[in-house]
């Protein structure tokens, strides 16, 4: 799922091929461009990239003479002049790691313990131990697929904002779900099985507007997108067995 616009100009393939045996584990300490540099940088990428998105932040990187960029949620890399931009990510032949992955995974870490659960349909599996949070919106395909797969996933439990971001007919299910008596139940039907709804005896104060200001906070621009305790997130659906991988790593770390 991508929420930029592609770039055309300067860009690498997607894997930065010609960088992968320039890393070294010993250099990677990475620190903050010096403003002076960082705002002429910002100044002729405005110039250059219309349409690039707003630059939060500019750092060093294990390569030489290579800056990285972070914008929103995204990474992007350049050289100290400016003159060629690459979008991209950094592999370390020596252990496999993809470091671009790592600094994206931190850049957007959520901090799971204060999210408003309240404001969720809760569903349980097993004895619910591990937790996951998804925002979905009723008539996302791909977040059907996903629930009708939750069944998989062993002792979790799943809290699901629901968000009305493709249309007023979205907006409506997930109001009428949340007013009905069981709407983990009406929300798991309707899901998995596609059985519409039943209409609520007079509607309830919902969370929607909640949710959406919530998504908007975490730059959920896409469903379904998932977060998981350890406060890393999927911005995407995920086979199962991914998700699962996914719940024992953020369960290890929240201990």
């Amino acid at each position: 799922m991508r929420f930029l616009p592609k770039l055309t100009v300067a860009l690498a393939p997607m894997v930065v091929a010609s960088l992968m045996g320039a890393v070294s584990t010993a250099s990677m300490a990475q620190s903050e461009v010096p403003a002076e540099q960082a705002n002429a940088l910002k100044q002729k990428l405005a110039q250059r990239m219309q349409g690039f998105p707003v630059i939060d932040g500019l750092r060093t990187t294990p390569i030489p003479g290579l800056l990285e960029i972070r914008a929103g949620q995204n990474v992007f890399y350049v050289d100290a002049k400016g003159e060629h931009l690459i979008e991209g990510h950094i592999l370390e032949t020596r252990t496999q790691r993809d470091l671009t992955q790592e600094r994206l995974d931190d850049i957007n870490k959520v901090d799971f313990d204060n999210l408003p659960l309240r404001d969720a349909v809760v569903w349980k599996n097993g004895n619910g131990k591990r937790r996951l949070v998804v925002f979905a919106d009723p008539n996302c395909g791909y977040c059907k697929a996903l629930e009708k797969g939750f069944v998989n996933l062993k002792d979790v439990t799943i809290y699901t904002f629901m968000i009305g971001i493709l249309g007023e007919d979205s907006k409506a299910k997930a109001d009428t779900i949340w007013c009905l008596k069981d709407r983990t139940q009406a929300w798991r039907d309707w899901m998995t099985q596609d059985r519409v709804p039943a209409k609520a005896f007079g509607m309830c104060n919902t969370p929607s507007q909640r949710n959406l200001a919530l998504a908007q906070k975490l730059r959920v621009n896409g469903t379904p997108a998932m977060f998981f305790e350890d406060g890393s997130r999927l911005a995407s659906a995920a086979p199962i067995p991914v998700i699962e991988q996914r719940l024992v790593k953020a369960s290890a770390a929240a201990r």
